[in-house]
């Protein structure tokens, strides 16, 4: 698997949790009225997808095969750039 790849899938999972955790929410009955619905359901993605990313790197130093909480227990690597 390409690196730019397990990137995409290190940095789309997170987002996808956070997303499903944000209609989680809203089944489960959190309502908001119309007037800040779009606003704060946008932030409590954005925020529930950050908290997830961090949780699961804080895991995935201390134990490793937790990789797999971002999707890939792969790490992409990141070459130096070519000088100009």
């Amino acid at each position: 698997m390409s690196d730019h790849l397990v990137s995409l899938i290190r940095t789309w999972t997170p987002i996808a949790v956070g997303s499903a955790l944000a209609w989680l929410a809203s089944t489960l009955g959190v309502v908001l009225d119309d007037g800040t619905s779009t606003a704060l359901t946008a932030g409590a993605v954005g925020l529930a997808a950050a908290a997830y990313y961090a949780l699961a790197r804080a895991l995935e130093s201390r134990w490793p095969v937790l990789g797999v909480l971002l999707g890939t227990r792969r790490e992409p690597t990141y070459g130096q750039p070519d000088e100009q």
